[in-house]
């Protein structure tokens, strides 16, 4: 299965226009606006490495200077775009289309093609605009949410429009081409009113700065924002009581909250040379450490697994292996899967990057005895997994390494049915061409990047093979992050 997504690192067209002359401050504000975040200035190095290299000279850097702007289309990775008045292109995070803010560079150069900033002041603010939930977002603080000055349903729209601007650019495809109504669907329970927040997030990976307090990463930035609590944190998480407590000598700290069970485990990386303290936290919970020397993960004291619930089966899940994040999210993809696929008695299956087995073990129960399913998965524990989860399914086999490498030696030259789940950055033109030539009546695409997503379809699209449909679910609100599930089959000539 697909790693969590990461943060986007994406690029401007080839539209760009040349580089404007040196920026000017502008004027101060005839009037405040009430949202206005106090925002210190900061340093180049302290807002995140540029994406185009080191600075010749400091007087090459702009960060910190300002510009008054119309905020343009949301784009791909939790902005939106602008234009200075001299043409320059901004990515500029904490805003909406339609505003218009004042925006301050957080990264560039005068030679750089695009500048990344953050909205400081907002002038004319959008209808959808809500003051911030969470006390720790905002320009320059935490980097984990991109769009909790959103309302909820407006944050669903943008990533409609994302997922829409994506296929059009990228794979020159409609929503009426793939079948796709143009919402993304929320979870069950996920609905909330402006001001909330669902608390979603099964797995934290907490930061610890040298004074040994909890915190998360900054956008784009090693810095750290000490928190107190995450409101997107699921319960199982917050009841633990991470934030509350001092790290001394310890680098990250990553939280498991079992969905289905009552497992709860802890991963404590220890700065070098440092010491393991003894963890004590509010509820019962195992403990695991990251060595220094080896890198390897080792158990400390309970089990070094997790034990995760879904499509009516328990699921062995040990460090390393891949599991949904969103607690509702694993039945929601198996339920989209097995709908769009419609599996039948005696057919053969193969799920790509299987990780514990998730799909493999849903095509088994469907396809019965006299099918069968092949899975690969990359990673050793998660593939170790996957055999142990689908040993009671004979007709399941589990085959370790890249997928790319793992696919041809297996000497299967057709198959009924493929899922795929690729990592964020998909699954690339080669492995599309083998997994069409298999020539599967449905193939079953599961992209957690709507990019990777349409270059994909694309390449798909050379081999005969187009959506049957399309399907989106924000399954990481507060983010500008979504899950789709592409169902695809042949077309002949004449269609």
């Amino acid at each position: 299965m697909a790693s969590e997504p990461a943060p986007a690192t994406e690029a401007p067209g080839q539209d760009t226009p040349p580089h404007p002359p040196a920026p000017r401050r502008p004027p101060p504000l005839a009037r405040p606006h009430p949202y206005v975040w106090s925002y210190p200035a900061m340093s180049e190095a302290a807002s995140g490495a540029p994406s185009e290299g080191p600075a010749t000279s400091t007087t090459d850097s702009l960060v910190g200077e300002e510009y008054e702007v119309e905020v343009g289309p949301v784009a791909h990775g939790g902005h939106c775009v602008a234009r200075t008045e001299a043409g320059r292109v901004l990515f500029v995070r904490h805003t909406l289309p339609g505003e218009r803010v004042v925006a301050r560079v957080t990264e560039g150069r005068s030679d750089s093609r695009f500048l990344r900033a953050d909205a400081v002041r907002i002038l004319d603010a959008a209808k959808d605009r809500v003051a911030a939930p969470c006390p720790f977002s905002g320009p320059g603080r935490c980097g984990g949410c991109d769009w909790q000055h959103v309302k909820p349903g407006a944050q669903r729209r943008l990533k409609a429009e994302v997922l829409t601007e994506q296929l059009h650019r990228l794979a020159g495809l409609t929503p009426e081409d793939i079948h796709w109504d143009g919402t993304v669907e929320p979870a069950p329970g996920d609905k909330v009113a402006p001001g909330e927040v669902p608390a979603w997030r099964t797995r934290m990976g907490y930061a610890v700065d040298e004074e040994g307090r909890v915190g998360l990463r900054r956008h784009r930035s090693h810095e750290i924002e000490p928190i107190d609590h995450c409101p997107i944190a699921a319960p199982g998480i917050a009841e633990l009581g991470i934030e509350t407590r001092q790290w001394p000598g310890i680098a990250t700290v990553d939280a498991v909250a079992a969905t289905g069970s009552a497992d709860r485990q802890v991963v404590l990386t220890p700065r070098p040379g440092a010491r393991l303290p003894i963890v004590e936290l509010d509820r019962p919970v195992s403990v695991l450490r990251v060595g220094e020397k080896d890198g390897a993960v080792h158990r400390v004291h309970g089990r070094d697994f997790v034990r995760e619930r879904a499509d009516d089966r328990t699921w062995r899940v040990g460090e390393g292996g891949f599991w949904q994040v969103h607690p509702q999210a694993a039945e929601l993809l198996v339920d989209a899967v097995m709908r769009g696929l419609t599996p039948r008695k005696g057919e053969t299956a193969i799920d790509l990057y299987c990780g514990v087995g998730l799909f493999a073990g849903a095509l088994a129960q469907r396809v019965g005895e006299k099918g069968a399913v092949l899975g690969i998965e990359s990673g050793k524990r998660a593939a170790a997994d996957a055999r142990r989860n689908l040993a009671d399914l004979p007709r399941v086999r589990i085959e370790q390494g890249k997928v790319e490498q793992v696919l041809p030696r297996t000497g299967i030259t057709e198959a009924d049915l493929v899922v795929l789940d690729p990592p964020r950055a998909g699954a690339g033109k080669r492995l599309v061409e083998r997994v069409a030539a298999l020539g599967p009546r449905r193939i079953a695409y599961v992209a957690c990047d709507p990019a990777a997503l349409a270059r994909d379809l694309s390449y798909f699209a050379t081999h005969n093979y187009r959506p049957r449909f399309v399907r989106a679910f924000d399954l990481f609100p507060m983010t500008h992050h979504m899950e789709c599930v592409a169902i695809l089959e042949p077309v002949g000539e004449g269609d």
